[in-house]
């Protein structure tokens, strides 16, 4: 049985928290389940992959694949409903450039979008959705 593709995102950004929030909200299905990075499933992730101890924003393990950055973006985009489809467009443009883009706006979501004191808290509805302990 394949498992479900798990989003790590950083839990204290409230950027990433509205970009969970609306994954929830357009994943009808519950295709997803979500760790923020600072919880135990995340770490026990990130310590098995070297290269991406340093990312801290987003990252989507699916299918035995870790993706990052754009990369994991477009993937998740994928996964929406029909009418998020057009996003796929942007494969064409190269991962280096939609990387720098990514790159931007994640050295500045603190700035622009703000911080917590802590992660976001599930609602009893959504709590099936959020990994809190063990691994990926």
């Amino acid at each position: 049985m394949q498992q479900q593709p798990v989003i790590l995102f950083d839990g204290v950004c409230n950027f990433c928290d509205g970009a969970v929030n609306f994954i929830i909200r357009q994943d009808k299905n519950g295709i997803f389940k979500f760790s923020a990075l600072q919880s135990a499933p995340a770490q026990h992730l990130l310590q098995q992959h070297e290269d991406l101890k340093k990312l801290d924003s987003f990252i989507l393990a699916a299918g035995g694949n870790l993706f990052q950055k754009s990369t994991a973006a477009l993937h998740v985009l994928n996964y929406l409903p029909w009418y998020w489809k057009w996003t796929q467009l942007f494969w064409i443009v190269p991962r280096r450039l939609r990387d720098a883009v990514y790159d931007w706006i994640a050295k500045n979501r603190y700035k622009w979008f703000g911080k917590k004191d802590t992660c976001m808290i599930p609602t009893p509805e959504l709590k099936n959705r959020f990994l809190n302990g063990g691994s990926l």
